[in-house]
């Protein structure tokens, strides 16, 4: 088998992986539980798998991570019926892995789901287990959880999805400098974009731009949502296949970009393009969630609760005659491109050092879509300079 690097894009190091383990390990001892469940279909929102493995899923198809306390993980994934690949968690591609089991199952293929939850309890059974911790149950289908606790009636199944969640959300060294390469590239590709975009070209063409030029830097995976408007009319994010509109003289066009970089970590950048000189009510729109903007960020220092910073903002938002948050304008990053904690009044989470966020407040009217993205460190004073060096401003070509 060839090199881990000449495989994996940007590895992750040995050390790095090890210690996620040992800090997983010491609180699976703490609340006494004997493995850890977890599923992911992508690596948009699947981040603990690659927590854990260092690989993504993706393309929809499950895989499964068995996390045990004292040895190597069990992987299940798509492959031929009846493979076992027995490793002895060095193999450089499946790091930490102990066996792989295979099947050819599908999501859209409903009578397949139980092949990787059998494969799963078949695992389970060959060890000692009195409790198992689940990791974002209600992202794994129903029957494979059902099939699971149904199998081992024995066992004790508990949430195990708090604890994770703020071992992720606490960046070490090596993840803060691969953050930071990530808004690094994101400036990169919006330069490209700035030296491409014209009229007669299609919003899905400006798109297509981006992720080619940051898959050349080491990106993996990510969206980029972008929709063009004439003046006067609001110019909101849209998926790909609503990106058909040619650009035009005057236009202004709003463009997200948020893949993740080398090492699979995700930031994000938006701002508004326009063809020409921009509206006033762009330009004031755009300094209005640049301020709030700047307002969460004074109000975000270790050890705040986050609905304290998203309750501030919404009182900031109101004393200027704008709509409060009814969705989500601020949240954490890292392999899921939302994670937490959440910038918003139902999360119990607090601001902790390291921690990564992308705060992108905005709002729209029938005539305007103002919005604005960046993203911070947690520090001990307070928020990072901006990880992005992409000027803050509406940008008139």
């Amino acid at each position: 088998m060839s090199a881990t690097a000449e495989r994996i894009l940007t590895p992750i190091s040995d050390q790095e992986l090890e210690r996620r383990w040992r800090a997983t390990r010491r609180e699976m001892r703490d609340r006494g539980i004997d493995a850890l469940i977890m599923q992911a279909t992508n690596d948009w929102l699947g981040g603990s798998v690659k927590w854990f493995t260092d690989l993504p899923a993706n393309n929809g198809y499950p895989r499964t991570v068995i996390f045990y306390a004292d040895e190597p993980m069990t992987v299940v994934e798509m492959g031929p019926f009846g493979t076992r690949h027995a490793l002895d968690g060095r193999d450089p591609i499946h790091r930490g892995v102990g066996e792989r089991l295979l099947t050819p199952s599908f999501h859209s293929i409903s009578y397949t789901i139980d092949y990787d939850a059998q494969l799963a309890v078949d695992a389970l059974r060959r060890r000692p287990h009195r409790t198992i911790g689940l990791i974002a149950e209600g992202a794994i289908p129903h029957a494979f959880v059902a099939r699971i606790k149904a199998s081992l009636t024995n066992t004790s199944f508990v949430d195990a999805t708090e604890f994770i969640d703020r071992l992720k959300a606490i960046k070490s060294p090596e993840e803060i400098a691969l953050i930071r390469r990530t808004a690094e590239m994101q400036d990169t590709v919006f330069t490209k974009v700035l030296e491409y975009i014209r009229p007669g070209v299609r919003d899905v063409d400006v798109a297509a731009l981006a992720q080619y030029e940051g898959q050349l830097l080491g990106s993996e995976q990510g969206i980029f949502l972008g929709g063009s408007s004439p003046p006067g009319q609001r110019s909101p994010f849209v998926p790909r296949h609503m990106q058909g509109r040619p650009l035009r003289e005057g236009d202004q066009l709003s463009l997200l970009i948020e893949n993740n970089g080398p090492g699979g970590f995700y930031t994000e950048l938006a701002r508004t393009i326009a063809l020409g000189r921009a509206s006033n009510e762009l330009l004031d729109g755009f300094e209005a969630v640049k301020q709030a903007q700047a307002h969460t960020l004074s109000a975000m220092r270790p050890g705040t609760p986050c609905r304290d910073v998203a309750a501030a903002h919404d009182a900031f938002m109101k004393q200027r005659g704008l709509p409060s948050e009814l969705r989500l304008y601020a949240h954490g990053q890292g392999y899921d491109m939302v994670e937490r904690p959440l910038i918003r009044r139902d999360e119990t989470m607090g601001l902790e050092l390291g921690m990564c966020f992308a705060v992108h407040p905005g709002y729209e009217t029938p005539s305007l879509f103002a919005v604005i993205c960046d993203n911070y460190l947690m520090e001990a004073d307070g928020p990072s300079a901006c990880l992005h060096r992409t000027p803050k401003k509406v940008f008139e070509l």
